[in-house]
């Protein structure tokens, strides 16, 4: 209910936005998941084919947020917002309708580059709407989006019980309903006339060493992210023995966003400097990888039982990834368009999302050959500790920057000061006597 209100309590732009990305994020995953899958077994595609599809999409998209964000700023967030919509409207329906090499490309570049243009806009609205609010409408931007991850795969795999094309095709009209209540809903700003060339705006902003050194502090945090999808079920399916068991992961993620992610937000920016939740966010995340040592390796599960109490320590570090995640991530967000002036809010979004894609593919690719070497030499703890020392460094990275007084100040609003002197009088009056 408190997160309901204070979905209510912003502009009707900043709400659609909300509810929008959890549309995105249903469609998205109602798909891609089970692409490779229809790929091969449907298409008779080659898995070297596969790789050139999904690597094109992937490309597409993370090579090009960059454009994306400087589009946003140039052109204004609404239209680029609503053109992304749209071109992932087109691309997911040609995943629909064609099977021929040429279209799947096509489909791939067209989906990723929807990616690209609708991910750093989306951002550079809702951060230039909410005002002082960031970290709070940004944790409810995760909460919303967590949520349409974890429906999409639920809806994707009951379509699929008919066929590819109907899941593909109701992904596609998801998609264009969305881009229709943008292009209706989305007030039209005033864009300020840009200063110099899109190149200089870059320059700019890869010219600020702090933004630099954060964005590439953080590549932990997001290279992190991604083992939800590798490493960790990868995990629960060597404990339980079980593919279905993989989907508590999500469940578990999602429940915990839903009840604690405002909740959280909302305590710590009254309580100290951003930059203070960002270290302590990632650290958690990187000591969520730490339960899971203890069923690493060794024989498959005997019995259910057995199954179950291998399973506990896998969602308990995948609680904790959770947990960091929601601490850090809306005061990341929150703290990078203060890296640049106002009129380069999406060019920093798109470089910083650019670097992070670069990261999460490392990240995939590092951890990946670690499981390889892990399982070759017996040392199934091997990738574990991997991202033990990665969420260890980026911490510490953070940190660093802090101390160095590098990172911009985010100033406590007024909205924030009352919540914090209504905490202190809350606990004041439960420790008093009665």
């Amino acid at each position: 209910m408190k997160a309901l209100r204070a979905v209510a309590s912003f502009p009707l732009a900043v709400r659609l936005l909300l509810v929008n990305q959890l549309g995105v994020n249903t469609g998205f995953y109602l798909l891609i998941p089970y692409l490779a899958t229809h790929l091969t077994d449907d298409l008779g595609q080659s898995a070297a084919m596969v790789g050139i599809v999904l690597g094109i999409r992937n490309l597409s998209q993370q090579g090009l947020f960059v454009l994306g964000g400087s589009a946003a700023d140039r052109l204004g967030a609404r239209g680029v917002i609503i053109a992304g919509c749209a071109l992932r409207t087109v691309g997911f329906a040609l995943f629909a309708l064609g099977d021929g090499l040429p279209v799947l490309i096509a489909a791939a570049v067209l989906s990723g580059l929807a990616g690209a243009l609708f991910n750093p806009a989306v951002r550079t609205y809702l951060a230039q709407e909410a005002g002082d609010r960031k970290a709070e409408v940004f944790a409810l931007f995760n909460v919303f989006a967590t949520t349409g991850a974890l429906l999409g795969p639920l809806l994707g795999s009951a379509l699929l019980l008919v066929n590819f094309t109907i899941a593909a095709l109701t992904a596609a009209a998801l998609f264009a309903v969305l881009t229709l209540a943008q292009a209706v809903v989305l007030p039209a700003r005033p864009v300020p006339a840009p200063e110099g060339s899109v190149a200089a705006d870059w320059r700019e902003v890869l010219g600020n060493r702090a933004f630099v050194a954060f964005s590439i502090a953080m590549a932990g945090m997001y290279g992190l992210e991604t083992q939800l999808y590798l490493l960790l079920p990868d995990g629960v399916r060597h404990a339980t023995g079980q593919e279905s068991a993989v989907g508590l992961l999500f469940l578990l993620g999602t429940t915990a966003n839903l009840l604690l992610q405002l909740r959280i937000t909302r305590r710590l920016q009254a309580r100290g400097d951003r930059a203070r939740w960002i270290v302590a966010g990632t650290a958690l995340m990187g000591l969520g990888f730490l339960p899971p040592i203890l069923v690493a390796g060794g024989a498959g599960p005997d019995g259910t039982a057995d199954a179950v109490l291998r399973l506990l320590p896998l969602l308990a570090g995948a609680l904790l990834l959770h947990l960091g995640v929601m601490i850090a991530q809306p005061f990341v967000l929150e703290m990078i368009p203060a890296f640049g002036r106002e009129g380069l809010t999406g060019t920093c979004f798109g470089l910083f999302y650019a670097a992070s894609g670069v990261a999460a593919a490392a990240g995939n690719a590092g951890i990946g050959f670690a499981m390889d070497s892990g399982g070759r030499t017996d040392r199934a703890w091997l990738p574990w500790v991997c991202c033990v020392l990665l969420g260890s460094g980026s911490a510490l990275a953070v940190g660093w920057l802090r101390r160095r007084g590098a990172l911009p100040a985010v100033p406590v609003t007024a909205a924030t000061d009352a919540r914090a002197a209504r905490t202190v009088h809350r606990s004041r009056a439960e420790s008093e006597p009665r």
